[in-house]
C-alpha cells in the first residue's frame, strides 16, 4: 500500500503541474487578444503610416514613431500586454510539453474574432469566419483529448 500511496502523490503535482499551465495558456489565449485589440485601437489613433523606404530616407521619422508609441496609451498598454503574455508562456511551458500546449494559442483567433465584433466598428461576422472558428474551436479540442 505504500507504494500507491507514494504514486499517488508524485502523480498529483504533475497533473496540477498541467492543469496550471493549460489555465496560464488559456489565460494567455484571453490576453493575446485583448493586446490585439489594443494595438489595433492605438495604431488607428496614431495616424500617420511610414513606410521603410520613408525611415531609410528619414530616420527620425522612426523616433517620431517610437516616441508616438510611447505616448499612445492603447497602443503602449497593448504591447505591454504582450509582454506579460510572454512570461506567462514561459511559465506554462515548464509544466506541460510544447506540442499539448502551443494549439491552444489558436483560440486568440476566436477571441479576436469576438470581441472585434463589439469593440471595432464596420467588424462583422459571415459564414466563412463562422466556420474558420468552428474549425479552431474543433481542432483544439481533438488535440486536448486525452491519449
Amino acid at each position: 500500500m505504500n507504494t500507491t500511496t507514494a504514486e499517488a502523490a508524485t502523480v498529483l503535482p504533475i497533473d496540477t503541474g498541467a492543469k496550471k499551465s493549460f489555465a496560464l495558456v488559456f489565460a494567455c489565449t484571453l490576453i493575446g487578444a485583448l493586446a490585439q485589440i489594443l494595438v489595433k485601437l492605438g495604431t488607428v489613433d496614431l495616424g500617420a503610416h511610414i513606410t521603410l523606404s520613408q525611415v531609410a530616407h528619414h530616420p527620425a521619422l522612426f523616433v517620431n514613431f517610437c516616441f508616438g508609441i510611447l505616448s499612445n496609451g492603447k497602443l503602449f498598454t497593448g504591447y505591454c500586454l504582450y509582454g506579460v503574455n510572454t512570461l506567462l508562456m514561459a511559465m506554462a511551458l515548464k509544466g506541460r510539453e510544447l506540442s499539448r500546449l502551443y494549439p491552444i494559442i489558436a483560440l486568440t483567433y476566436v477571441w479576436v474574432t469576438f470581441l472585434s465584433l463589439f469593440v471595432l466598428p464596420g467588424e462583422h461576422l459571415n459564414l466563412f469566419r463562422s466556420l474558420g472558428i468552428t474549425l479552431i474551436v474543433v481542432g483544439v479540442s481533438i488535440l486536448g483529448l486525452k491519449k
